[in-house]
């Protein structure tokens, strides 16, 4: 089949958005011919680097970014957003035109995974299909009383932005005339079927490569005697890090570590924390470190604590399972649906007080039965084999645009 993909980000060897651009993109022209709309700002280098180590007849790329306001984006949050708004429309002109030469059987909008902002490319007369898409996720109401009033504020015009994006008559275009919308959790189904959307599928966006896989497998075999915890990412409000270090102050395990890797305007709050709590001597703050560096210490941790508020999805989540590591991590967006009861301690999170009560008690857990440690790290390398791969994601991916195109047909 002729497979139109829109890829707002994407470039190849990298996680997160960027990431699903690229292998969508990657694995599905195993199977068929795929164009993909995107921007030369960032990944075409890497992208035509890549294809030149790795020909693929099937995948073509087609990059353009706004004529007058090309590099907008990077001027701050809000002209970010505009300029992602302006690309999408420009998208479907582009789109239009490759069309009327090409002739697709499917369009695909697949990154930016953001519910709220329309994608154009329903405008064609093929089968349109949306996502995965995420944005649904919100902290819960009681957890905001640990946010400053800075947080309150980003929280706040979050939910507006969202609130009136969701209400955007082409958004809604876009979920109505979607074939199938694919959606990271619950929370953004029950979102995009009130936007209108017909058939809704809860399909997360993270997966890793056979390559990532190969790697972090490697450290199954390096399970540690010491008991330390891990949380990583960029230190922000909602990722809860401060959640984790409360309860790891009240687990009293005096002889555990806890690590917490990455940067982010939450650093000095967190460190002062740490100080408050008393715990000062256990808890190691390490910097932004390149990606091999911050999985070597991953494959040096007990298990990873990622008591995020609203994520959409976790990659650290399946890297720690993968690396054989359980994951504790709140009954929240994303991370909750790639973790298990027999991968990790998902915990509820009705408020902080409740969150964190839970949090230790799934440390104290975890540092006290080495062989549920054991247990746990083996069905997560298992879950991530046979569900959070991008080769069986492409062909899941590539299954779907069989149905989808017999569905049209039938109704024709």
């Amino acid at each position: 089949m002729k497979i139109l993909l829109s890829a707002y980000a994407c470039e190849p060897g990298r996680g997160t958005e960027l990431g699903v651009g690229w292998n969508t993109a990657w694995e599905i022209a195993k199977y068929h011919q795929v164009w993909v709309l995107t921007r030369p700002d960032d990944g075409r280098e890497t992208i035509e680097a890549e294809l030149k180590r790795n020909p693929n007849p099937n995948l073509h790329f087609v990059y353009f970014t706004l004529p007058i306001w090309g590099s907008g984006w990077r001027w701050g949050s809000i002209a970010f957003l505009i300029h992602y708004y302006l690309w999408q429309v420009q998208a479907y002109f582009v789109a239009r035109r490759l069309h009327q030469e090409i002739g697709f059987d499917v369009a695909h909008h697949v990154t930016f995974v953001r519910h709220s902002t329309p994608s154009f490319l329903s405008l064609l007369p093929v089968p349109f299909i949306w996502g995965p898409v995420g944005g649904g996720e919100s902290a819960p109401d009681p957890f905001w009383k640990d946010f400053s009033f800075r947080n309150k504020v980003y929280e706040t015009l979050r939910s507006a932005a969202r609130w009136f994006g969701e209400r955007d008559p082409f958004a809604r275009m876009t979920a109505r005339r979607s074939a199938v919308v694919r959606v990271t959790t619950q929370d953004t189904a029950i979102r995009v079927e009130q936007m209108g959307a017909k058939q809704v599928e809860v399909f997360p966006e993270a997966s890793l490569t056979k390559e990532e896989i190969v790697y972090l497998m490697k450290f199954a075999s390096s399970q540690t005697s010491e008991i330390r915890f891990i949380s990583m990412g960029r230190l922000l409000h909602w990722k809860g890090f401060h959640l984790g270090l409360r309860a790891f102050a009240q687990a009293g395990l005096s002889d555990a570590e806890y690590w917490v890797l990455g940067d982010g305007p939450e650093r000095q709050r967190l460190e002062a924390l740490v100080e408050e709590l008393g715990i000062a001597r256990q808890v190691t703050f390490w910097n932004r470190l390149p990606r091999d560096q911050a999985l070597q210490k991953l494959g040096s941790c007990t298990a990873l604590v990622h008591p995020s508020l609203h994520d959409s999805g976790g990659w650290v989540c399946l890297e720690a399972m993968t690396a054989a590591r359980p994951v504790i991590c709140l009954n929240l967006g994303g991370p909750a649906i790639q973790v298990t009861d027999e991968t990790g301690i998902k915990v509820d999170a009705d408020d902080p007080e409740q969150a964190v009560q839970g949090l230790a008690a799934a440390m104290v857990r975890l540092a006290n039965d080495p062989d549920l440690r054991a247990d746990m790290g083996r069905a997560g390398q298992l879950r991530v084999k046979e569900f959070y791969n991008w080769e069986s994601r492409g062909q899941q991916i590539s299954q779907l645009y069989e149905d989808v195109i017999k569905r049209s047909s039938q109704r024709l």
